[in-house]
């Protein structure tokens, strides 16, 4: 590792977490849902009558399950929110909101109701990259008809990307001025003064601080399983073409011992 490829210890990402950290982001607007409440108001620029919050809390750290979610599901009388902080393009976001997307519509459903009376449904990443790299500073999606752009499907369904590298594209003030914060830690109104301050008093709580320190030993591990497994994939293909295990070995990073073994799989299958 070189001396510009410090690895930062989980300590040290929980200690300068901001709200742009998808934890932290996640457990400020769990717990509060006044402060939700009032930044899908500055996101959506519409006046929402109640939120409630999804009663169970989604952040349990199970090592037999793929993957924690840490979107924020709210609703109202009328309308469904999900919301999330996305630090760095995954690229699968649009797959996860048309996923978010029926995740919605089917607690919805499950409660037994009718298809009209579904709630008007609002996803929505607050993105730090621009991952369409189109240079606007929010992207809206609906449904509309390819032969003609005028139609609407009118299914009332939503999807927002706000970009926050492009914050200065955005022409709402308390948009941008959040959309600052993210990106940067620069509070520059009152709304991101309170976020901050929530921030602060978030990363005070040992409990989220010892969940935060599990959520980062669980993706690490995740990631080390995932490396092995395409690394252990791509031996076998080289093996398969014939190519000697030192070299394998060294080419890939897999120990010696592991490639022999792969090999004398691959002689017993044959």
């Amino acid at each position: 590792m070189s001396d510009t490829q410090i690895e930062i210890t989980p300590e040290q990402k929980w200690e300068k977490a901001t709200i742009a950290n998808n934890f932290i982001f996640y457990k400020v607007m769990r717990h509060n849902p006044d402060v939700c409440k009032e930044l899908l108001e500055i996101l959506l620029e519409f006046k929402i009558d109640h939120i409630e919050m999804k009663q169970e809390e989604e952040i349990e750290i199970d090592y037999g399950k793929k993957g924690i979610r840490l979107d924020v599901y709210a609703f109202g009388s009328t309308k469904a929110f999900n919301l999330e902080m996305q630090a760095s393009d995954t690229d699968e976001l649009p797959e996860r909101a048309r996923y978010y997307q029926s995740a919605l519509d089917l607690d919805d459903l499950n409660s037994g109701t009718d298809y009209k009376e579904l709630k008007t449904s609002y996803i929505i990443f607050i993105c730090v990259p621009d991952i369409f790299g189109k240079g606007l500073g929010k992207y809206t999606f609906e449904n509309t008809c390819i032969e003609n752009s005028e139609i609407k499907l009118n299914d009332r369904a939503y999807k927002y990307f706000f970009i926050a590298k492009n914050y200065d594209k955005i022409l709402n003030e308390e948009q941008k001025a959040f959309l600052r914060l993210v990106t940067s830690n620069e509070s520059t109104s009152l709304f991101a003064d309170k976020l901050s301050q929530l921030v602060d008093n978030a990363k005070q709580n040992t409990q989220w601080r010892k969940q935060f320190m599990d959520f980062q030993h669980y993706m690490s591990q995740s990631f080390r399983e995932g490396k092995e497994e395409k690394a252990i994939e791509d031996a076998i293909n080289f093996l398969k073409e014939g190519d000697p295990p030192e070299k394998i070995s060294r080419c890939i990073g897999l120990p010696l011992e592991k490639v022999l073994e792969l090999k004398q799989q691959i002689l017993v299958e044959v």
